[in-house]
């Protein structure tokens, strides 16, 4: 229910911001640290409402529905059977995203397959080896200290230790397909770039509000160490993304 009413609020903030916007041509201002802060609020909200790819038509449907909830009128529908379908509407339109998201990332895949050194597994993932290591390759048991940078097929960046400044460790066989398949491959020292279809990364669910259904992703990967012993775990690949959700 919690979940619920989270994706609910944030739809509806959002849809209202974008159908203020289209009747106001002016931008408002961020004068002050509040406006920036609601400003942050609004951005947050939106990037929840891109995989219901709503209409025109169904964005002012949708803000009918505020205007006439905030001023209490009497709804034009039957609010317990609506909301009752409230989850199937989302899962059927995240499903329409992961499969125009999945198509576009075909040709992204294939481009990546092409690179100088690239090698296809039967799983689909791509794996390019950039630098050599000399070290031991890890097992899925083993856990890893590692360096990464993620980005989506279109070079946005959902989670990247480079950009934090610190590396993560963390059991390989506790991390998405892609990985534990992927940083097998290398050696103790190496770098490499991992390509990840949807179906050995998020698959169609995807990581919101980073990761969207059905993407691919790539992984830029250095092994800075096979790490034996319990050593505590860190945060894995895209764990940030998927708590701001």
């Amino acid at each position: 229910m919690k979940r619920f009413t989270m994706i609910t609020i944030a739809v509806s903030f959002a849809a209202l911001t974008a159908c203020n916007k289209m009747q106001n041509a002016a931008k408002p201002s961020l004068s002050s640290d509040d406006d920036k802060t609601v400003y942050a609020i609004g951005v947050d909200m939106g990037s929840k409402l891109k995989t219901l790819q709503l209409s025109s038509n169904e964005m002012n449907i949708l803000k009918m529905g505020i205007d006439e909830g905030a001023a209490g009128t009497e709804p034009k529908v039957d609010m317990k059977t609506q909301i009752m379908k409230v989850g199937d509407l989302l899962r059927t339109r995240a499903q329409k995203f992961a499969e125009k998201e999945k198509e576009a990332a075909s040709t992204f895949l294939a481009n990546a397959e092409k690179a100088k050194g690239a090698t296809k597994t039967e799983t689909g993932l791509i794996f390019v080896e950039t630098e050599a290591g000399s070290g031991d390759s890890p097992t899925p048991a083993d856990r890893v200290k590692v360096n990464y940078h993620g980005t989506l097929r279109d070079g946005t960046v959902f989670d990247s230790t480079r950009e934090r400044g610190q590396p993560a460790t963390f059991r390989l066989d506790r991390v998405i397909k892609c990985w534990t398949e992927g940083v097998q491959k290398m050696k103790a020292g190496g770098k490499a770039e991992l390509y990840c279809p949807a179906e050995i990364a998020y698959g169609d669910r995807g990581a919101p509000p980073k990761i969207p259904p059905g993407a691919a992703l790539k992984f830029e990967v250095e092994l800075l160490e096979v790490v034996k012993g319990d050593t505590p775990q860190a945060a894995k690949p895209s764990d940030k993304a998927k708590k701001t959700n």
